[in-house]
């Protein structure tokens, strides 16, 4: 069977999501496919059900940290069980409320996966769907990992549908989907240890809060081993045994579970992009700054699966709105601009970032004052007895423009906004410290970081 569609979209996550309503809206007709159930990664298996879990733990989090000046007694442990179930309210909806949603606007479903047939026909299963243009949102799914017995690694979206929490968990990485793993399952009650290959944790944020972060983390405790490899992981009766080479020492460690915590790759394995004319690489499908492939004008691309921006979910929705424009208004109507696109690590406390770290803003050959300072002292940390806090916030001599910003604390994955705000729209850190806030609150600590 053969259909032809103005737009078809692969993938109904965020990005695709908003690509097809929009279009549709417009009154293009649009298909829609995906292999996994509609709803994406952020909204079934990632951002939104992490943090459901994350919400959880928090309060046994604070209780831990009160409990040291004698506010609260014995220590509570989450049930894991009712954390699951608790997830579910959020995950269970999503996907039946697709289908009704993309219904009702009139948008074509399609179950399965979409692979090219040539550069302007896609094959889901027999069915055939021509397409004037396609838009690509499939998303990301766990980078290959070149370990003997890969295949015993749990993945990420696996950890976040556990029936029951292992007493001894071991993470194989040391992003941010290590470190907040690290951190809901250490709360919840197991113990974690933590493998990085590299020598630091969360490369992409300013290396002194996440000095700061990780010496909260040793604290709780997680074991973390920095330039320690996984080599090898094998079944031991109803465990596992990780074998890793730390510098030349072999090392072995037992566990319950082994979590797959080290990046995610986009997930463009079965589309046969060659046969579409559609050039990639590594980070994803090569596209114009309109989002465009650059070797087939009949495909574009948006979140991760476009080798553009960082992987996160407002570049998706931020591509999603560029790709809408130019289908709908012209292939060249708007271009991309990820100016200001904050990223934070949903640990306990959270760090976040916006801008530039000190080393880009050196390599731009930028003239710059650095505000830093930890702030465990400070009203917003001192109540909650958090003892990681701090700040950096580079500012351009002579402009007072905030070129980056840098958070670790309470409450800093909703500070960043503030900054965010301040690099998108041009306002100056004499703004940012004559603005009135809502006081005492962490957001009015922002005119003293500046």
């Amino acid at each position: 069977m053969t259909q032809s569609f103005d737009i078809v979209v692969v993938g109904t996550g965020v990005a695709g999501t908003a690509i097809a309503r929009g279009c549709r809206a417009a009154g293009l007709s649009v298909a829609i496919v995906d292999e996994l159930p509609y709803g994406g990664t952020c909204q079934l298996r990632g951002c939104d059900p992490k943090k459901v879990l994350r919400a959880a733990v928090e309060p046994v989090s604070g209780m831990e940290q009160l409990e040291e000046l004698g506010i609260f007694g014995a220590p509570v442990t989450p049930d894991w069980r009712s954390m699951m179930a608790f997830k579910r309210r959020f995950t269970d909806p999503v996907t039946p409320g697709k289908e009704a949603a993309f219904a009702e606007a009139g948008i074509a479903k399609f179950h399965g996966t979409a692979r090219f047939a040539d550069p302007d026909t896609l094959m889901v299963g027999d069915t055939v769907l021509k397409g004037g243009h396609f838009a690509l949102a499939a998303g990301s799914r766990p980078a290959d990992l070149p370990i003997d017995g890969a295949e015993l690694l749990l993945h990420s979206d696996g950890f976040m549908a556990l029936d029951t929490l292992p007493r001894r968990i071991v993470l194989v990485g040391g992003g941010y989907i290590a470190m907040e793993f690290a951190h809901i399952a250490v709360r919840a009650g197991a113990e974690v240890t933590m493998l990085q290959r590299g020598e630091r944790l969360l490369d992409g944020f300013d290396p002194d809060l996440v000095d700061l972060l990780v010496e909260r983390t040793h604290d709780m405790p997680v074991d973390i081993r920095v330039g320690t490899a996984a080599t090898a992981i094998e079944r031991v009766g109803e465990g596992y045994r990780v074998h890793a080479d730390q510098e030349g020492r072999a090392l072995r460690f037992e566990s319950d579970l082994v979590v797959h915590a080290a990046g995610r790759a986009p997930n463009l394995d079965g589309l046969d992009l060659q046969a579409g004319g559609v050039a990639f690489g590594k980070r994803g499908i090569e596209v114009d700054d309109h989002l465009r492939s650059v070797s087939n004008p009949r495909v574009f691309a948006a979140g991760d699966a476009a080798a553009s921006g960082m992987p996160l979910t407002p570049k998706a929705s931020h591509d999603a709105a560029v790709v809408v424009a130019n289908l709908t208004r012209g292939g060249h109507s708007r271009r991309v601009d990820y100016t200001a696109m904050p990223s934070v690590v949903f640990s306990l406390p959270p760090l976040a970032r916006v801008g530039l770290l000190e080393e880009e803003a050196l390599h731009q050959g930028l003239g710059f004052r650095v505000n830093h300072a930890v702030t465990d002292g400070w009203f917003s940390a001192k109540r909650l007895n958090e003892t990681c806090s701090g700040h950096k916030v580079l500012i351009e001599e002579g402009t007072g423009r905030i070129l980056g910003a840098h958070l670790v604390g309470p409450h800093a994955d909703e500070v960043i906004n503030l900054f965010a705000l301040a690099i998108r729209h041009g306002i100056t850190a004499e703004g940012l410290a004559e603005t009135p806030y809502s006081y005492p609150t962490s957001g009015s600590d922002v005119a003293s970081m500046v």
